[in-house]
């Protein structure tokens, strides 16, 4: 009876083990202190003028320095209607942190409401050469307000045109209440995507070319609060300001 519960309660550790897919940590950002570090973060400014108004995709946010705290081990960005215009912050590791596969994870508490648009993402670290979508994008979490209860994980490739093809669109009942983790396991041959430990999708396609398949390169991360756009909005409800994102972590691990 004992072996046998022994082996079961074997078996479970390793099935977990293998679903969280977790080896040794390689860099953690805790948040601590009372200022973003930037010696690892940079910060990305303004409405995307003159290169790219809008960001790409008529936002109607700008982004500042200061519409952010660093305290108690948190990130927050806040979003703020003021006036006719719409602040927020932008962060990205790009030049700093970059990794090529691994467990990747960030620990956040999401903003609510109709025209808000948060996201944890990547970006190849080569774009600047050979430009956007064929660096690859990876979307480990975006989650816009006028669709309650729905995370979005996605990869934008060149042979999809930068379009919203290899996504998936989970319902998760009551994701805006607290504290969740989004997560990928990227490794050479696939990129897995998990929400509190649970695989909701993934892309494992045969076809390794540079237009299927950018993600044997490092990509750096990005944080963000988007206001409407082609995706968050266009209708924008100003009754929800202010909001907040919270982001507790953000981890990388080997495969």
């Amino acid at each position: 009876m004992k072996k046998t519960l022994l082996i079961s309660l074997f078996c479970t550790a390793a099935a977990f083990a293998q679903v969280k897919n977790k080896g040794k940590l390689l860099w953690e950002e805790n948040f601590d202190g009372n200022k973003l570090d930037e010696s690892v973060w940079n910060y990305e400014l303004g409405d995307g003028c003159p290169n790219i108004c809008g960001w790409g995709n008529n936002e109607r946010q700008i982004y500042t320095r200061d519409n952010h705290t660093v305290a108690n081990g948190m990130l927050t960005i806040k979003v703020e209607k003021e006036g006719d215009s719409y602040t927020s912050t932008r962060i990205t590791t790009a030049g700093k942190k970059e990794f090529k596969y691994g467990y990747i994870e960030a620990r956040a508490k999401i903003p609510t409401g109709h025209g808000i648009w948060p996201a944890f993402w990547m970006l190849g670290s080569n774009i600047k050469q050979v430009g956007w979508p064929k660096a690859g994008e990876i979307d480990i979490l975006e989650y816009v307000g006028k669709e309650p209860d729905m995370v979005f994980t996605s990869l934008h490739t060149q042979a999809s045109h930068g379009n919203t093809i290899n996504t998936k669109k989970t319902r998760l009942e009551d994701i805006e209440e607290g504290f969740h983790t989004y997560a990928i396991n990227w490794t050479k041959d696939k990129i897995e995507f998990f929400v509190d430990g649970e695989s909701v999708y993934t892309f494992a396609p045969k076809d390794k070319s540079v237009d299927v398949w950018p993600y044997n390169q490092p990509f750096y991360f990005i944080l963000n609060v988007a206001v409407g756009g082609n995706f968050g909005g266009p209708e924008v409800d100003d009754k929800i300001f202010p909001q907040e994102f919270v982001i507790d972590y953000v981890r990388v691990y080997s495969n």
